[in-house]
């Protein structure tokens, strides 16, 4: 197990009684199976949520036209309604540093905010280096007020501060053939795994130095990463593949037909999920990805596990399990 992801999952598992009970059940690290059934739950929007994330005091999703929802005792609300800058662009990409303390968001027209959620201060960091591109993704390691950021761009650029996004702190670098950078993840400070829509996956271990690691032959494209480890990364694309990295060689899987945006799964690969096209979900176990039965029929976008697992996606859909 990485020391990010450790500690990342200590936060979770310290939340506390109020953030547990906001949140259903304890928040817990995926190696503890979520019970029953995928349930539906009422969201207070119908714009498309294209990220989910579990932070020190709950789960949030961010959506289309800046929109970021919390999960509270009272079900789902709208704490942020225009993303960082007001303007209302949509927002693509989440993640929370490792203490959960701040959650870092992303989208177009270079969208960038920092989200307190103890304080419910909001950061304004859009537009580095004057970029009003597109941002897909984002990851972030270290703690609130010091974490490195990175930001995936939609023109094929890496986007990256050492110094929690302070202006003048940001450089760039092109990884491969300037196709749009899917997805980023990191398992440590400034180590993991890029995907771009030229069926690429680069690593680095400085977080400014990239270099391909496959995937020859993929023939789909790819949307999700989930970074464990240099030698423990899975991806998921389109045509239901899954692809994994042990270090030395990448195994495929075939789940079907539904394009997977998104894919989690635990250090020890012993369980995960992966959600897409049409609702679909499928679970690890035993070293095999089954289907579960879902009650959504639109497109899901991410997941994320907890004691309460939630996956968002079209017209504002999110399930619980």
């Amino acid at each position: 197990m990485s020391d990010r992801n450790a500690t990342r999952r200590g936060v979770l598992k310290g939340i506390g009684a109020t953030a547990a009970a906001a949140l259903g059940g304890v928040a817990v690290s995926g190696t503890v199976a979520a019970a029953g059934p995928w349930e539906s739950v009422e969201s207070p929007t119908g714009n498309t949520l294209h990220d989910v994330e579990y932070t020190a005091t709950g789960a949030y999703a961010v959506a289309g036209g800046g929109i970021v929802l919390e999960r509270t005792s009272r079900g789902w609300q709208k704490v942020i309604g225009g993303g960082p800058t007001g303007n209302g662009n949509s927002l693509y990409g989440a993640d929370v540093t490792d203490d959960g303390k701040a959650l870092w968001f992303v989208g177009a027209s270079g969208a960038i905010g920092e989200y307190d959620v103890e304080s419910g201060v909001l950061t304004d960091h859009s537009a580095p280096m004057d970029v009003t591109n597109n941002f897909n993704d984002v990851s972030v390691t270290g703690t609130a007020g010091e974490a490195n950021v990175y930001v995936a761009g939609d023109s094929g650029k890496m986007y990256y501060s050492f110094e929690n996004g302070a202006s003048e702190t940001w450089d760039y670098t092109t990884p491969g053939s300037g196709s749009a950078i899917n997805a980023v993840d990191f398992h440590g400070v400034r180590s993991g795994h890029i995907v771009d829509g030229n069926k690429s996956v680069f690593a680095t271990d400085d977080g400014s130095t990239w270099n391909k690691i496959g995937l020859a032959d993929a023939n789909v494209n790819f949307y999700g990463v989930d970074s464990d480890g240099p030698d423990d990364v899975w991806i998921s694309g389109g045509g239901g593949m899954i692809f994994h990295w042990n270090g030395s060689e990448w195994t495929p899987t075939d789940t079907g037909d539904a394009g997977l945006r998104d894919i989690e799964v635990t250090d020890d690969d012993s369980t995960g999920y992966t959600v897409g096209g049409g609702g679909k979900v499928y679970a690890l176990g035993g070293g095999d990805w089954t289907q579960e039965e879902t009650p959504a029929g639109e497109n899901l976008k991410a997941i994320v596990r907890g004691g309460t697992d939630i996956a968002v996606g079209s017209g504002g859909t999110i399930i619980e399990k």
